[in-house]
């Protein structure tokens, strides 16, 4: 099992963008399928309790043990980055369903794929993985405060408090819950440990079903989000290209070494997009604008990945051996 699960995370790059030519081609061949959409939500609550499963929930405190490289990190995510898109924001289209788009998508670093990459790009995986839960936290708490910041008076009209709480509840806070609740269970009990184990093998499939039904019903009813989303790439691509420079200067000016530098520098380049569209879809009237330009984010994403794999690598030099480096 451990073995097919390593080769699925090795491949998930294909099998999601297989699922989005999949949609296209259901889209193209089979008329009716916006009524898919209605499974938006549960496949959403599914994806992120099993997403939720793979982060060390008992680990929040021991993430504060490396306080150098979660410094760094949080630095990155929450000082420099918003810098960053404060200067981006500026640049996009006055709609304000557009800028909320793109930044509740930015704004967010990823808690979950972010891992298995960075471990493909030689950074220190495990360092990120103790600090997921602790990016989750923050990043759910400043949300609200950052977009509040850049979108002014829109914030209010758009993020209307009812929907985005019970968004919140039902497709984060619950799956989080029990995704805590199912890793006490293994902790003490081998039937849960196997069951953990078993559902460990999810999240790309379940990643693969949502970009799919999601894909699937924005294309179905396109229209009006085209040119939305055609318009953001430039920006998603300045961002990509941007964002993990970033994260390694932040880690350098820390004085991290090399892999945890780069495991910054992942996280600054890769974003939670997938973990914020259920906050997105409550926005009144989201369909199809907000999910076009979360999924077309995610597309630039998963090629920049690719990218980043092969340079990001290359960051340092080879891994030295400095057990106090990133403390």
């Amino acid at each position: 099992m451990q073995i097919k699960r390593e080769l699925v995370e090795k491949h998930q790059v294909g099998i999601y963008l297989g699922s989005v030519v999949l949609a296209v081609l259901v889209v193209s061949l089979v008329p009716g399928t916006t009524a898919l959409g209605y499974g938006i939500n549960p496949a959403l609550a599914v994806m992120l309790f099993v997403t939720f499963l793979q982060v060390p929930l008992a680990d929040l405190g021991r993430a504060f043990g490396r306080g150098r490289f979660l410094a760094a990190l949080l630095t990155t995510n929450f000082v420099a980055i918003p810098l960053l898109i404060a200067v981006v924001v500026q640049l996009l289209p006055p709609d304000p369903l557009v800028r909320l788009g793109v930044l509740l998508v930015l704004l967010t670093p990823c808690i979950d794929y972010v891992v298995t990459f960075s471990h493909l790009g030689r950074a220190d995986a495990r360092l990120l993985l103790a600090a997921t839960p602790t990016l989750l936290v923050v990043q759910m708490l400043l949300l609200p405060v950052y977009l509040g910041l850049f979108l002014g008076n829109d914030a209010a009209t758009l993020v209307q408090p009812g929907p985005f709480v019970h968004a919140f509840v039902w497709l984060i806070a619950a799956p989080l819950a029990l995704a805590g609740a199912m890793q006490l269970w293994a902790a003490r009990s081998h039937s849960g440990k196997r069951a953990s184990a078993a559902l460990g093998f999810l999240p790309v499939p379940a990643t693969a079903v949502v970009l799919f039904i999601v894909v699937l019903a924005v294309l179905a009813q396109l229209g009006p989000a085209t040119d939305a989303a055609l318009g953001v790439i430039p920006f998603y691509i300045l961002f990509a290209m941007i964002a993990p420079f970033i994260g390694w200067s932040v880690g350098r000016l820390f004085r991290l070494d090399p892999a945890a530098g780069r495991a910054v520098a992942f996280s600054a380049g890769t974003r939670n997009s997938l973990v914020v569209l259920p906050l997105a879809l409550a926005v009144p009237g989201a369909i199809p604008v907000l999910p076009a330009i979360i999924v077309t984010q995610t597309l630039v994403e998963l090629i920049s990945e690719l990218v980043y794999v092969r340079l990001i690598a290359k960051l340092g030099g080879t891994v030295r051996t400095a057990p106090q480096a990133s403390k």
